[in-house]
């Protein structure tokens, strides 16, 4: 196999609240986070590309985990190379109030492929906190590769030729997408069951280094204002419900409540 057609795979990853633990409120409206992990759909991606690996012998030179954002990023870094990426990297970004845009991350994923040579980027389709399902589309859209999105499935079919195909479900069923790489591919949910990064694994995976950049202030990918955090504020709680002994009581209750 001719060394143009091996894969050089990114997948980048997001920190997020952990969808395992529910989020606090306090009285001064910021947020109460108990716990960070990697994106459920970007954790995916790494899984796949992980497989990817795994089933095609020789055909993978570099996996690379890239995340956008604070130095507490490399947690998350670490659980990737834990679980078996080769490098892992880190644009830290400045602590600000101002939220980096989908199209601000596509600019600087572009830069990194292009400038390593990547040919297949995996990702997951959204993130579970702004849930904006275009970073993927916008990062193809830049780097002008085919993409294929919401991916269930994922096949080398021919690694001479560099070709993949995705399967993906659509209201009709499930629609089967052949394409060579370069490619962009954006992970569903059913697509696999990550693997967990073990203690002794993670810990190891700390003694190796994660490559670092810094997202200066100066640079035109950080003057993205289009979005800026104010507060949070819970949900209104539910009340009640209220029980009745008989139908003539419950007629009377929706009466009073107007529902009837």
């Amino acid at each position: 196999m001719s060394a143009n057609n091996k894969l050089r795979i990114l997948v980048p990853i997001k920190r997020v609240i952990d969808h395992q633990l529910a989020p606090r409120i306090s009285s001064s409206t910021s947020l109460k986070i108990p716990s960070y992990s990697i994106n459920p759909f970007d954790d995916i991606a790494l899984e796949e590309s992980l497989r990817i690996n795994e089933k095609n012998k020789g055909l993978v030179e570099e996996i690379k985990a890239i995340s956008v954002g604070s130095i507490k990023c490399k947690d998350l870094l670490y659980k990737a190379l834990a679980k078996g990426c080769h490098q892992a990297k880190l644009i830290e970004t400045p602590v600000t109030s101002t939220i980096l845009q989908p199209l601000s991350i596509a600019k600087i994923l572009k830069k990194e492929v292009e400038k390593n040579n990547y040919n297949l980027v995996i990702l997951g389709k959204q993130a579970i906190d702004d849930d904006n399902n275009n970073t993927g589309q916008m990062l193809a859209g830049l780097l002008n590769w085919p993409q294929i999105c919401n991916a269930s499935k994922v096949e080398i079919v021919d690694p001479v030729n560099g070709e993949i195909q995705v399967s993906r479900e659509v209201d009709s069923g499930e629609e089967i997408l052949k394409s060579k790489w370069p490619v962009v591919i954006t992970a569903d949910l059913r697509l696999n069951t990550p693997r967990y990064a073990t203690l002794p694994k993670i810990m190891k995976a700390k003694k190796k280094k994660i490559e670092q950049e810094k997202l200066l202030e100066t640079d035109d990918l950080n003057n993205d204002q289009s979005l800026k955090v104010l507060s949070y504020k819970e949900p209104p709680k539910r009340q009640p419900g209220i029980r009745v002994a008989n139908v003539d009581e419950l007629l009377s209750k929706l009466k009073e409540v107007k529902a009837i």
